[in-house]
């Protein structure tokens, strides 16, 4: 989310879900009532760990597409050679699901919804999936996933008492993949997964120009109006022109 692309069958995390700035977490102690879980104490570990089981908790909840589907078979023609990223192994998955809907985790979890593969071609949606990878790449992912732990009762509760990811229950997991899977990223993190999608393109020897036509068909898909991830930050207009810039200086 690309968010992040979500628009009502949608949640994207691409496009659809809007972008508004979030508060920098903090490197102060976090109260606990029994204990005290500082940010210093959080590994990076175990916020890798957090985004794969908030991403198998959205696996087990949605109907993935089997590896003999049309979705996924076109999904994997889509994903060749792009098996990893600064050392992050890439897993991709179709939901199958009406959805206009795209997204990913710190952990390397991508996942697409049938429904924006239904309304893009291949171009725009490899444009979608690469602008969600550019978060990973960039880290907005897992900073926005290391927020949640800090701040989320749950898994201050149970580090409190000294334990881990794997204690949280289903419906703690739950909320966890909800948060993820609906982040709201800054407009500086949303351009810089922009930019990185078109120059990904580029690198792939696709055409860079699909970012916009994917974000255009969002619009046309809303109507031209401002729903969903067309009323976020930044607008539409800057993010092309943003774009725009970027393909002019490769």
């Amino acid at each position: 989310m690309l968010r992040r692309i979500f628009i009502p069958v949608i949640a994207s995390t691409f496009i659809l879900s809007g972008c508004q700035n979030t508060e920098q977490y903090t490197q102060s102690a976090l109260t606990l009532g029994q204990g005290v879980l500082q940010a210093t104490t959080l590994s990076e570990g175990q916020v890798i760990e957090a985004s794969a089981a908030a991403a198998a908790e959205m696996d087990k909840k949605n109907k993935v597409a089997p590896a003999n589907s049309s979705y996924a078979k076109r999904l994997a023609n889509m994903t060749k050679g792009q098996s990893s990223i600064n050392g992050i192994t890439l897993n991709y998955k179709v939901y199958l699901s009406e959805q206009i809907n795209a997204f990913a985790m710190a952990d390397g979890t991508v996942r697409v919804y049938s429904g924006l593969m239904d309304v893009m071609p291949d171009d725009q949606v490899l444009a979608v999936m690469q602008h969600e990878i550019g978060h990973v790449a960039l880290r907005h992912s897992y900073n926005q996933m290391r927020e949640r732990l800090l701040t989320d009762t749950a898994f201050q509760t149970v580090a409190s008492v000294g334990g881990t990811i794997g204690d949280l229950t289903q419906s703690q997991l739950g909320q966890l993949a909800h948060a993820a899977v609906n982040a709201r990223f800054s407009q500086s993190d949303e351009h810089e997964a922009d930019t990185y999608a078109v120059k990904s393109l580029k690198k792939l020897g696709r055409d860079p120009y699909a970012m916009k036509r994917s974000i255009q068909t969002l619009q046309s898909k809303s109507g031209g109006g401002d729903g969903g991830f067309l009323s976020s930050h930044p607008s539409n207009s800057d993010r092309l022109a943003n774009i725009q810039k970027t393909i002019d200086s490769l």
